[in-house]
C-alpha cells in the first residue's frame, strides 16, 4: 500500500506542476535569455600555464640516502626551500617589474556592436609619457579618444560619460596625432600605428591607465602555484581576458625570477672580487716596495754574483724557508680576512669566499654565512626588518660572524706560534753554517720578501680569475620545462554550463515557489485531501463547471452530469436497505458558499432523470436558493417556514411542481422568520415528513451549514443520510477536521458522507475531461483537427 500511496502522491505532484507548465515554460524561457545575454556581454576569461623545475644546488652535490627516499622523495628535505621559492615567485618587487616592462597597467580599448573590443598587441594607437614613471604609475584616469582622420583625434572630458555613449563631436578637443596633450598629471602625446592597424576614421578608443599597485594585488593573488610533494617541479597558472597577456605574464615572470636568484649570486662574487681586488692593489704596492729595496741593495753592494752561493748556502735550509714563506703567507691571509670582516662602511653584510685560509671549517661557516644574508636580503625585499624571520636570521648571522672571528683569531696565532717556532729553528741552522757576509744577510731578507709577497701577489690574481670564470657559469634557478602556452579557447563563462545552469534556474523557481505554496496551502482540492484528514464515508466529487452551466439535463453527457449519476448509484448503495421505503436525502456544509444548494437541486434533478418521484424541500430558510437554481419565475407565495408558523396552512399547499420535470416537486422555503431554529424545533417538522412518507422516492433537503448554525442539528434526526459538501479550494483542512470529524464520530448526523464539490481539473483535482463518459454525445460537431 505505501508503494502505490507514493506512486500517487508522485503523480499528483508532477499533475500539480504540469497544471502550471505555461508559467515554468516563460520563467526557463526568461532565464535562457538571462543566460544568453550573459554571455553575450560578459567577458570572456582565458588560462596559460607553464611548469618550471627548481634546482637545488647543494642536492645536486651529493648522492641521496635511503632515509631521503623513504620519506617522499628526494626532493622532500627541500620543502621550507620550495615554499621561499614560490613567496619568491610570488613577490610585489617582480610583479611590479614584469608590469612596468609589459606596460600592463595601459590598455586599449575599441567600442564594438555589443561590447567593447580590448587590443593587447598591435592596437590602433599608442600614448606615451614626458613624465616620470613614478607620476604615470600611480595614477587612474580613463581617455575617450574619437578618430577624426589619420593625422588627427578628438579628445573627450575625462569627466564625461562613457566613450560609447552618444556624444557631440563639439565636446571633445581636437589634437594632431603626437601633439603634446597637458594634463594635470604630466603631458603625454599619441602616436597612431601604421600598415593594417592604422586607426579608422570614426573608431571611438578607451585608454585606461591603470595603477601599478592595484595590478601588482591582482597578478600576485590571480597567479596559482601548484606543486607535489617531494618534486622541484612548479606549475604556474593564470587567468586573463587576454590570452596572450597571460602567456606574456608567466614568460616574464620565469624570466624576472632567474634574474632575481642570479643577482643574489652575482652578489657573493661581487664581494669577493671587490675584496681581492683591493687586496691585490696593497700587495702590487708592497712587491713594489721589496723589489726597488732589493734593486738599491744589489746596485749598492754589488750582490748579483751572490746567487750561486747563496744556492750552497740555503740548500740545508730551503725546505725551512719554504715552511716560513707558506706560514707568513697565511697569517696575511687571516689578516686581510679580518680587516674585512670589522671594517666599517661596507656595501653589503657578504664575506669573501674561498680565500684559501687553509681550514675547512672556516670556510664553510663562511659560506653558510653568505647564504644566511642572501636569503635575508631576499626576503627582506617582500618584508620589514621587524619579520621574525628576518630577526632570527640575523641572530644567526651574527653567531656566525662571532664564530668566523673567535675561528680566524685561533689560526692567525697558531700561524704566528708557528712561525716564531720557524724562526727560531732557521736562526739555530744558520749559527752551525760557516758565517756567511753581511750583505749576503741582507739580500736573502730582502729575497725572503719578494718571494712571500710575489707568492700572495701570484695568488690573488688566480682567484680573481676563478672568480670571474665562476660569474660567468652560475645558471638560472629554474629550469623551464614547458613556456607558459594557451589553448586560447575560453575557460569561462562556458556557454553549455551557463546555459545549463539557465535551464535548472529557470525551473528550480517556479517549481520551488509551486512546492512552496502547495507545501503552506491547508485547503482540500481531490479525494485524497479529503479522505486523508478525514475518517467519513467518501460519496463522490463533482468537477466544477462555468457558471452558465447550474443545472444538468435529462439528455447530459457532460462531467458533471456523469458525476450526479455516479453519486445516485452511490447513495442507492449505501441506502440499499430500504428498497421498498422512502429516502431521505439531506445536504449540509460547513459554511456558506459550498455548493449546499447546488448538489441538492442537481441532486434531485438526476434522481427524477431515472423517473423516481422526488420532493426537494429548501430547509435552510436563513439564505434560500433553490427556486433561483431551477429558474422558476413565478415565486410562490407560501413556503416551509408558512406552514410551520400558520396550522391552517397544509403540506400539499406549499407543494410547487416544476414545470417541466413532472417527477420533480418542490417546498421552497417561505417567508424568511426572525427565528429560523425555534421554527425548525415545531412538530410541524415531524408532522410534514410523516404526510410525504408515501407519496415520494426521494426526499432531499437543502439544510443550512451545519459550521455556522445549529438548525441542520435540530432536523437530523429525519435524514436517512446526510451528504457533506465540501467546496475545492475553500475550506480549510483545520476547520472540517475541527467540525465535521466530530459530527461523524458522535453520530449527530446520520449517515454522513462526504461530497467534494467544485474541483478543478488538473492542478490539485481531477482531469474529469477524461474521467467521466463512455460514449460521445451525438450532438456535438468534431473539431476540424479530430481523427475520429
Amino acid at each position: 500500500m505505501k508503494s502505490n500511496t507514493s506512486t500517487v502522491d508522485l503523480k499528483q505532484t508532477l499533475e500539480l506542476f504540469l497544471s502550471y507548465w505555461k508559467w515554468i515554460l516563460l520563467c526557463v524561457i526568461i532565464a535562457l535569455m538571462l543566460g544568453f545575454t550573459h554571455l553575450r556581454y560578459t567577458d570572456y576569461e582565458y588560462k596559460a600555464n607553464a611548469t618550471i623545475k627548481i634546482r637545488d644546488e647543494e642536492q645536486s652535490q651529493k648522492l641521496p640516502s635511503l632515509d631521503d627516499v623513504k620519506t617522499g622523495g628526494l626532493f622532500s628535505g627541500g620543502a621550507d626551500k620550495i615554499k621561499d621559492e614560490i613567496r619568491v615567485i610570488r613577490s610585489r618587487e617582480i610583479a611590479e617589474n614584469i608590469i612596468k616592462k609589459l606596460d600592463l597597467n595601459i590598455r586599449y580599448y575599441a567600442d564594438g556592436k555589443i561590447k567593447e573590443k580590448e587590443f593587447y598587441k598591435n592596437a590602433p594607437i599608442k600614448i606615451n609619457f614626458y613624465e616620470s614613471d613614478s607620476i604615470i604609475d600611480r595614477i587612474s584616469q580613463e581617455l575617450f579618444i574619437k578618430i577624426k582622420s589619420p593625422t588627427q583625434y578628438l579628445l573627450f572630458n575625462e569627466k564625461e560619460q562613457s566613450v560609447f555613449d552618444d556624444r557631440e563631436d563639439t565636446d571633445g578637443k581636437l589634437y594632431d596625432f603626437g601633439e603634446k596633450v597637458d594634463t594635470p598629471y604630466g603631458g603625454f602625446y599619441i602616436v597612431p600605428n601604421d600598415g593594417k592597424y592604422a586607426p579608422k576614421t570614426g573608431t571611438n578608443i578607451k585608454i585606461a591607465i591603470i595603477p601599478v599597485r592595484k595590478l601588482v594585488n591582482l597578478y600576485t593573488k590571480n597567479v596559482a602555484i601548484t606543486t607535489e610533494k617531494g618534486s622541484s617541479v612548479m606549475g604556474l597558472e593564470l587567468k586573463e581576458t587576454v590570452a596572450k597577456r597571460a602567456v606574456d605574464y608567466l614568460n616574464e615572470l620565469i624570466k624576472e625570477y632567474n634574474n632575481d636568484v642570479l643577482k643574489d649570486k652575482e652578489e657573493v662574487v661581487k664581494v669577493t672580487s671587490d675584496f681581492i681586488t683591493n687586496r691585490l692593489q696593497k700587495v702590487s704596492q708592497e712587491l713594489e716596495e721589496v723589489d726597488y729595496t732589493a734593486e738599491e741593495l744589489q746596485k749598492r753592494n754589488n750582490l748579483t754574483a751572490l746567487g750561486s752561493q747563496a744556492d750552497l748556502n740555503l740548500q740545508a735550509n730551503k725546505q725551512l724557508e719554504q715552511q716560513i714563506v707558506s706560514t707568513s703567507i697565511n697569517i696575511e691571509k687571516i689578516s686581510y680576512l679580518q680587516e674585512e670582516i670589522k671594517a666599517e662602511g661596507r656595501s653589503s653584510d657578504m664575506l669573501p669566499a674561498d680565500v684559501g685560509i687553509g681550514d675547512a671549517s672556516t670556510a664553510q661557516m663562511i659560506a653558510s654565512h653568505n647564504e644566511l644574508v642572501a636569503e635575508r636580503n631576499r626576503i627582506l625585499k617582500n618584508s620589514s626588518p621587524k619579520n621574525p624571520v628576518i630577526i632570527n636570521l640575523n641572530d644567526q648571522i651574527n653567531a656566525i660572524k662571532s664564530n668566523i672571528e673567535r675561528s680566524l683569531s685561533n689560526m692567525k696565532q697558531t700561524s704566528e706560534l708557528t712561525l716564531n717556532n720557524l724562526n727560531k729553528e732557521n736562526s739555530r741552522i744558520r749559527g752551525q753554517l760557516y758565517a756567511a757576509p753581511t750583505k749576503a744577510r741582507q739580500f736573502r731578507d730582502i729575497k725572503r720578501q719578494q718571494d712571500i709577497k710575489e707568492s700572495l701577489y701570484l695568488y690573488l690574481l688566480e682567484k680573481r680569475e676563478e672568480s670571474a670564470i665562476r660569474l660567468g657559469m652560475y645558471t638560472p634557478n629554474a629550469k623551464i620545462i614547458e613556456n607558459a602556452y594557451s589553448s586560447y579557447l575560453p575557460i569561462a563563462p562556458k556557454p553549455t554550463i551557463i546555459y545549463m545552469a539557465s535551464l535548472i534556474l529557470g525551473l528550480m523557481i517556479p517549481i520551488g515557489i509551486i512546492y512552496l505554496i502547495d507545501l503552506l496551502d491547508s485547503k482540500v482540492y481531490n479525494k485524497n485531501d479529503l479522505t486523508s484528514i478525514l475518517d467519513v464515508p467518501y460519496l463522490g466529487d463533482i468537477p466544477k463547471t462555468s457558471k452558465k452551466q447550474k443545472l444538468i439535463k435529462r439528455v447530459d453527457y457532460s462531467p458533471k452530469a456523469e458525476a450526479f449519476r455516479i453519486i445516485r448509484s452511490n447513495i442507492d448503495f449505501i441506502l440499499r436497505d430500504l428498497k421498498d421505503q422512502q429516502k431521505r436525502l439531506f445536504v449540509t456544509s460547513t459554511k456558506a458558499q459550498e455548493g449546499k444548494s447546488h448538489t441538492s437541486t442537481n441532486l434531485a434533478s438526476s434522481i427524477s432523470f431515472s423517473e423516481k418521484s422526488v420532493l426537494l424541500i429548501e430547509m435552510d430558510i436563513r439564505v434560500p436558493k433553490i427556486i433561483d437554481y431551477l429558474g422558476i419565475s413565478e415565486k410562490p407565495s407560501k413556503g416551509l417556514s408558512d406552514y410551520i408558523v400558520d396550522n391552517s396552512i397544509k403540506p400539499q399547499d406549499i407543494v410547487v411542481k416544476h414545470p417541466e420535470n413532472k417527477f420533480l416537486d418542490i417546498i421552497p422555503s417561505g417567508t424568511i422568520p426572525p427565528n429560523p431554529s425555534e421554527l425548525l424545533m415545531s412538530p410541524r417538522v415531524a408532522e410534514l415528513f410523516k404526510y410525504f412518507e408515501k407519496k415520494y422516492d426521494y426526499i432531499v433537503a437543502d439544510t443550512s451549514a451545519v459550521g455556522l448554525v445549529s438548525d441542520t442539528l435540530l432536523i437530523s434526526e429525519f435524514a436517512d443520510l446526510f451528504i457533506y459538501v465540501v467546496s475545492a479550494d475553500n475550506v480549510d483542512k483545520r476547520r472540517l477536521v475541527s467540525i465535521a470529524q466530530p459530527l461523524y464520530e458522535d453520530k449527530r448526523l446520520p449517515k454522513m458522507t462526504m461530497l467534494l464539490n467544485g474541483v478543478k481539473p488538473g492542478k490539485k483535482g481531477y482531469g474529469y475531461g477524461y474521467g467521466y463518459g463512455y460514449g460521445n454525445n451525438p450532438n456535438r460537431k468534431k473539431k476540424w483537427y479530430s481523427f475520429s
